[in-house]
């Protein structure tokens, strides 16, 4: 065929990928097989920028029984037969065209990655980023993708129990939507994407294949945005109610032995389901795309076979128990049908009827070329680092109130509830913390061989703690630790609510990785969160990776999202971030300010650029320090010495005790927040109240338990800070800042609505 620089541009290949194509396959492809190619080779599914950086990740791990891109998911064992299946993707490409459809097949599609192991999925949280809600469209992209999730998720039946949300200009045209999902499964009730043998049969259930999607994976999420053109038709449209029918006939068929894999049809639809599984399983397959059921009229082979249409399952099925696979998705009201079958001969044949449109090898469609360029830390970077505090001035005491304030009305920081509160967060009755903390926490349902709790005859109910976190800001003035911090602050959340961190799945979101820029700024941050998993032995078992987000060549910040999982031995022994009675005593776990320098909590902090309108600066963490801190905390919470919990995250330490306050409808009053008890230096009243330093934790605890919270933190040689007492209806930090928790808990219960309403 003659191929035209038009006809590789709309299936994302270059003018070299077609001649290594060419020379790989000893001809040129044709239509159906170049389609075929574009897509299993573009950045989307074939990672030609990320997987060779991916290996720096580590994968192994206590407790791993499935690693990272061995299946849709990965699973980690917790114990008493029970297994935790968990990963997160984006459909940010999709929800920057058609924000409402684009979000709910987002969520549709993580969740099919789930259930398609074996594995019912128990928990949906989400991470997203856009532009400032004072422009109109990004308004419209905000309420478009709130709505999706929540109106997929619902009708799924599945509590969406967490996440974040991070506004900033760069997101303008560009809005992030990661999702992220957790299912439980048997240990031994895993089910595999992968073909077998020859003669096994490929079943397609669900939805009727039509037009919507196609050019998905290598037109929509492997390129930037750089014209008008009309990119709806390249957005899935969802049906969460024939997913909830696809939910249980499939975990109800994972109970069987009738079937050899699963694989939903994702980006790329039946050729990458098909194809990678036959690859994963070493095998060929022959489809006829006349057996597939379509819901438009004259479809080409090409669009069936790229077809993105959702709600759909590929079943490999052993062919003797056809008949039967057929009688259990006819009990649920779900078409299925047999389409092709599983061959030995390591090729990928297309039939339409007898007529072949398509013969590749599996191996070819799998092997897309990698790249890895030479690159090096950008000018612009070094120039953002070079900020210096005392550029800008400090503040004074009387502007502290207001400060603070303006702080906790920051879409940044405010409450979020204006987004969950859309969400039903408590369906199923596993929910135990709620939306708002610094970690979901659920109880797991007690497993077929429960262990007791010592000293106690009652069966012992364990719990999962789950988070999401990625400061981009700090991933944008430093990317190594940005990654670092990344998964010490996710670390950090889960050990506040009480959890031992178990996993990771990531969300690695960046601009057009053929910049030189952009790709240091990838491989650092990958360089980073591996750094933070060694130091913790935590693994990563599944992940996605996004790039191509800007538009006109403005790129995203570097924005990788950690969604890391927790256990709890009892859901007992829980914890939350809000301050409890009258009289408990505050204590800040990790140093007041690093000693001997009081600047890196400015870098990148939001109170810098909210006040000062300056993204710069350069972030800072010990991980020795993180770790003594966070091990202090976790043994002090199981032991039942800290009532709660709250990591110093995104505007310091007074928005820290100001949230605490809020949540448990109390005051505050300091009696230990000086400089001089942490620094012995002169410093700044910003760095104290309102610098992002990491490593710290602010804990309250009953008097009686003083002596104890010393011994563990001398044991731990985690600094250990008084900072006052909880009570009253005032926060109040020394001379600084004095207000009724009435005038505190509006500006930050309304800080999102205001900025929604106010045009």
């Amino acid at each position: 065929m003659s191929t035209t620089k038009e006809a590789l541009d709309r299936v994302a290949l270059s003018e070299d990928e077609y001649k290594l194509i060419v020379q790989r396959l000893g001809r040129e492809p044709n239509e159906v097989e170049l389609g075929m190619l574009g897509s299993l080779w573009s950045e989307h599914c074939g990672y030609k920028h990320s997987k060779p950086l991916l290996k720096f990740l580590p994968s192994k791990g206590k407790g791993v029984m499935v690693k990272a891109g061995e299946e849709n998911a990965g699973a980690i064992d917790i114990g008493d037969g029970m297994v935790v299946v968990m990963k997160m993707e984006s459909h940010n490409h999709p929800s920057a065209v058609e924000p409402y459809q684009g979000a709910a097949t987002g969520i549709g599609g993580i969740v099919r990655d789930i259930f398609t192991m074996g594995a019912r999925p128990i928990a949906l949280l989400n991470s997203l980023r856009f532009g400032p809600l004072t422009q109109a469209r990004n308004r419209y992209l905000f309420n478009g993708v709130i709505a999706g999730i929540a109106a997929y998720g619902n009708c799924l039946g599945i509590p969406n129990v967490g996440g974040e949300i991070f506004f900033a200009d760069c997101y303008s045209t560009n809005p992030l939507v990661n999702v992220l999902c957790l299912g439980i499964a048997e240990k031994g009730k895993l089910v595999r994407a992968k073909t077998s043998g020859a003669d096994d049969l490929l079943v397609l259930a669900g939805a009727d294949t039509g037009r919507d999607g196609i050019y998905g994976a290598s037109g929509l999420a492997s390129r930037t945005f750089e014209d008008e053109r009309e990119l709806r038709p390249t957005v899935q449209v969802g049906n969460p109610f024939l997913e909830k029918l696809l939910i249980e006939a499939c975990l109800e068929l994972a109970q069987t032995d009738w079937i050899v894999g699963m694989q939903d049809l994702g980006a790329a639809g039946l050729t990458s389901a098909t194809v990678e599984s036959a690859a994963r399983g070493g095998c060929g397959m022959e489809i006829d795309v006349l057996k597939v059921p379509r819901r438009e009229e004259d479809m080409t082979p090409y669009e069936v076979m790229l077809s993105e249409s959702q709600e759909r399952m590929l079943v490999i099925v052993k062919k003797d128990y056809k008949d039967r696979v057929k009688s259990l998705f006819d009990r649920w009201e779900i078409p299925s049908n047999v389409i092709g079958r599983v061959s030995n001969n390591g090729l990928a044949v297309i039939k339409e009827g007898d007529k072949v449109v398509a013969q590749i090898p599996v191996s070819l469609l799998v092997s897309p070329p990698f790249y890895r360029p030479r690159v090096k830390k950008p000018s612009w970077i070094t120039e953002l680092q070079s900020f210096k505090a005392n550029t800008v001035p400090d503040l004074k005491p009387r502007q502290c109130n207001s400060v603070l304030l303006r702080l906790l009305a920051s879409p940044n920081i405010a409450s979020k509830e204006l987004v969950y509160r859309q969400y039903d967060h408590q369906v199923m009755n596993n929910s135990v913390v709620l939306p708002g903390n610094d970690a979901a926490v659920l109880r797991i349902k007690p497993s077929p061989k429960p262990s007791p709790l010592k000293g106690e005859g009652k069966e012992r109910v364990k719990g999962i703690a789950l988070t999401t976190d990625g400061n981009s800001r700090y991933c944008y003035l430093d990317p190594f630790l940005g990654g670092v911090i990344a998964v010490a602050e996710a670390a950090r959340n889960l050990v506040c609510s009480g959890a031992e961190p178990l996993a990771i799945t990531d969300c690695l979101n960046f601009g057009n990785p053929e910049r030189k820029d952009v790709m240091y700024c990838l491989e650092q941050c990958i360089k980073g969160i591996a750094r933070a998993c060694r130091e913790w032995q935590i693994p990563v078992i599944s992940g996605n990776v996004s790039l191509y987000n800007e538009t006109k060549g403005n790129a995203i910040y570097p924005t990788p999202v950690i969604g890391m999982v927790g256990l709890l031995d009892d859901i007992n022994t829980y914890c939350t971030i809000s301050f409890k009675d009258e009289g408990d005593l505050v204590f800040l776990l990790g140093n007041l300010l690093p000693p001997g320098d009081n600047e890196n909590g400015l870098g990148g902090s939001e109170y810098l650029e909210l006040v000062h309108g300056l993204v710069k600066g350069k972030p800072a963490i010990a991980l020795d320090l993180e770790k003594r801190v966070q091990c202090c905390c976790l043994e002090a919470i199981k032991k039942g010495i800290i009532k709660s919990a709250h990591d110093c995250s995104d505007g310091g330490l007074a928005v820290a005790i100001a949230e605490s306050c809020i949540m448990g409808n109390i005051g505050f009053q300091s009696e230990g927040v000086h400089p001089e008890s942490s620094s012995g230096q002169d410093s700044r009243l910003d760095s104290i109240l309102f610098g992002e330093h990491q490593s710290r934790i602010v804990v309250s605890i009953v008097l009686s338990s003083v002596v104890k919270l010393t011994k563990i933190a001398r044991k731990w040689q985690a600094p250990l800070t008084f900072l006052g007492k909880v009570g009253g209806g005032r926060l109040v930090i020394e001379s600084c800042i004095d207000l009724p928790l009435t005038k505190v808990r509006g500006a930050w219960c309304g800080g999102l609505s205001k900025v929604m309403f106010a045009v």
